[in-house]
């Protein structure tokens, strides 16, 4: 009986949030201009039971070490204590944790902030709140860490967006350090326009001054939030939802004098425009509006990209000995090129950096466990490649994928034929040991013209 009585408890844990969550959204919808001032009374021991619930348990420890599992094993009580120390302002809120993983290009580093298992919680329950105000009033030019909003729809509308221009103009733009230098000044005037919260801002402001632990010290930047904490990602599209899209749809589009679309994942945006005076005009006016706001364009990455489509004058598929350039977003290369019929069409591949990112992590794997099992290497490869087809499986990108598929059963084949010097594993015994153990087929799971077919 005890699971099921769990399991009640959890359900009815999750309907009494749910109802919360969609009053507080209805009453954002209903007033956009309204200052809530009080919230911190919405979160309970319920809504911390559900915060916890949805907190990932496999996650790497903060600067406590302590693990998602010892801090279940007295759940309630740690969660009443979390809750106590939370409305009366005794919370303290621990540094995060540094460490470092590799960027799409493989040769630098990005910092990731570990925060400790009861702060991930404590920010899923704030984020709950605060996410159930600004999801009425987020633009649906922001796609990333937003319920119901993935990278691929962002991908499908900007390939919509520049499928319809007669003339397109591309902005690749990069932010430098954006969670690095994010103003927490600017960021607090930007929360007073909608949350006044005593409780709440009081955490918010101890999350972004609480320091970040790397190799034994401690640092308090004076500006950014680290990547990795829950909060960030939700407190980063309100800056930038402040910054960019607001600006961009209210005082920039209004004044163009053609078609543009912007499409922002997170930090990462591009704009399209129907005609280059505008593009130029806006890559004029953006540095200046992005300074007075403490953030910085990369001036190597920002650029502007001709993306004309290759038609020949008289509006049919002409040559394309001039091509227009390409650009990358969120992993693919876009670029022009021809559908079946020969008419022009903008297509995406894998970006050269993530394809030799991915077939990097399956070298690792083949190297480091070459000596175990066949079927264990064949699960993992397996569940690799599946993995690699759920995001890169688009219409069009067949050719990446199978470039991908056949790196993939050459390198397995390399570290296989090293287990034994004796033994050699040539291309035949191989193909009688895939027969055994298949990997995953190439797989197209985003088809364009099914994700334009819906309402």
């Amino acid at each position: 009986m005890e699971p099921l009585e769990g399991k009640m408890t959890e359900t009815l844990s999750s309907g009494v949030v749910s109802t919360r969550l969609q009053r507080v959204a209805e009453l954002s919808r209903a007033h956009p201009e309204r200052v809530f001032t009080t919230l911190a009374h919405v979160i309970d021991l319920e809504w911390l039971r559900e915060a916890y619930r949805l907190t990932r348990k496999d996650a790497a420890a903060g600067v406590d070490g302590q693990s998602a599992t010892a801090y279940g094993e007295k759940l309630e009580e740690n969660l009443q204590s979390l809750l106590d120390r939370l409305h009366t302002g005794m919370y303290k809120a621990p540094p995060v944790r540094r460490v470092y993983i590799p960027k799409a290009d493989g040769k630098t580093m990005r910092p990731l902030g570990v925060p400790t298992i009861e702060d991930k919680v404590l920010q899923r329950a704030v984020a709950m709140v605060l996410e159930a105000i600004y999801e009425q009033d987020f633009l649906a030019c922001s796609y990333g860490f937003r319920p119901g909003r993935s990278a691929h729809q962002a991908l499908q509308a900007l390939w919509e967006g520049t499928m319809s221009m007669n003339v397109g103009w591309v902005l690749d733009v990069d932010i430098q350090k954006f969670f690095d230098e994010l103003d927490h000044k600017q960021l607090k005037s930007f929360l007073d326009r909608r949350v006044k919260d005593g409780v709440i801002r009081r955490v918010v402001h101890k999350w972004l001054h609480a320091g970040v632990m790397e190799a034994g010290e401690l640092h308090f930047p004076e500006a950014g939030t680290p990547q990795g904490g829950v909060i960030s990602p939700l407190l980063a599209n309100v800056y930038l939802h402040e910054v960019l899209d607001v600006w961009f749809q209210r005082e920039i589009q209004p004044r163009l004098g053609g078609r543009s679309l912007l499409v922002r994942y997170a930090d990462d945006f591009v704009a399209v425009f129907e005609r280059e005076e505008d593009a130029r005009r806006v890559l004029d006016v953006l540095p200046k509006r992005f300074g007075r706001f403490g953030l910085r364009l990369h001036p190597e990455k920002t650029r502007l990209v001709r993306f004309e489509r290759p038609d020949s004058d008289d509006g049919h598929a002409g040559p394309l000995s001039a091509r227009p350039d390409t650009f990358d977003f969120l992993g693919f290369t876009h670029y022009w090129g021809r559908s079946r019929s020969g008419r022009p069409v903008v297509r995406r591949k894998t970006a050269r950096s993530r394809l030799s990112r991915a077939l990097k992590r399956v070298k690792v794997v083949c190297r480091t466990q070459r000596h175990l099992p066949l079927p264990v290497q064949h699960a993992r490869l397996s569940h690799m490649l599946r993995g690699h087809y759920g995001y890169y499986g688009i219409t069009g990108n067949g050719e990446s994928l199978m470039r991908f598929h056949f790196a993939v059963r050459r390198l397995w084949r390399r570290w296989l034929d090293r287990r034994s010097q004796r033994a050699r594993l040539d291309w035949d015994r191989y193909a009688r040991l895939l027969a055994r153990y298949p990997l995953p087929p190439v797989r197209v799971v985003h088809s364009v013209y099914r994700l334009s077919a819906r309402p």
